[in-house]
């Protein structure tokens, strides 16, 4: 498939999880990709690699720290230098810290509102001029339900969404008369790197099963008791990266197995 020929995406944190997913389903319609995040790049290269092999599209890996404004100004300096500019842009990065509100560190709730909401504002604001010269861009904030609702100790997170959200909806406003579109994916739990530390956890605090643990976890939020797949999710990027969705704008679009329908 060629559906972004000739147009750019960059991802941030995209070497595992959604992000991967995500860029990994651009690369293949076509898009040459700028990867972003630490872990196994090399992996993540050849996972996206192979897919933009298929379609003609080029891939390159920028290993900003999101968290610094310096470094994302960096990285989009990068980005106009290798695919001149993005066309495609993903805010996916994202860190967790659980705690109760008293006993929250100052120090997690800055690193976690600086990487989860801070980076897509910094980003969003060096994408849009030549998005604006261009006369296209796709800006997809992935949020989460907790952009939406709450649950208890993770203040840091869900007001860092609950900002992405907000963020989504003033970006989609000042660009609704322009073929710029921004829009917000809201998914429950998926099993990333980050949540599967989660279910190991509740299995060690509670002396469980990790299958045991995994159903628990489910079965408090998300009534489909199955996880979305970050494949499912790339999909949903996909389309709102389309001209099939020119008039979707400041969505915070669900895809939570009826979590948020509760």
């Amino acid at each position: 498939m060629t559906q972004f020929a000739g147009k750019s995406a960059l991802v941030t944190g995209s070497t595992s999880g959604i992000g991967l997913g995500i860029a990994g389903a651009l690369a293949a319609r076509g898009a040459h990709v700028l990867l972003n995040g630490f872990g196994d790049v090399e992996a993540a290269l050849a996972t996206v690699g192979d897919a933009a092999a298929k379609s003609g599209a080029r891939v390159a890996h920028h290993a900003a720290d999101v968290s610094k404004p310096a470094e994302v100004e960096a990285m989009m300096r990068y980005a106009d230098d290798v695919f001149g500019g993005v066309d495609i842009l993903v805010n996916n990065a994202g860190i967790q810290h659980v705690a109760p509100v008293e006993e929250f560190a100052p120090e997690r709730w800055d690193a976690v509102l600086a990487i989860n909401l801070s980076s897509a504002f910094h980003t969003t604001r060096l994408a849009l001029p030549r998005m604006r010269r261009k006369g296209w861009g796709r800006i997809v904030n992935v949020a989460s339900v907790h952009g939406l609702v709450a649950s208890a100790h993770k203040a840091a997170y869900v007001a860092a969404k609950h900002g992405l959200v907000g963020l989504t909806k003033v970006v989609a406003l000042e660009t609704a008369r322009t073929n710029i579109t921004c829009n917000a994916v809201c998914p429950g739990w998926v099993l990333t790197p980050l949540v599967q530390a989660q279910v190991e956890a509740r299995a060690i605090s509670g002396g469980l099963d990790l299958e045991v643990a995994r159903d628990e976890l489910l079965a408090e939020k998300q009534p489909s008791g199955q996880f979305v797949t970050p494949e499912q999710l790339a999909e949903l990027v996909c389309f709102l990266s389309s001209d099939a969705a020119a008039q979707v704008r400041g969505v915070a679009w669900t895809m939570d197995g009826a979590w948020t329908a509760q």
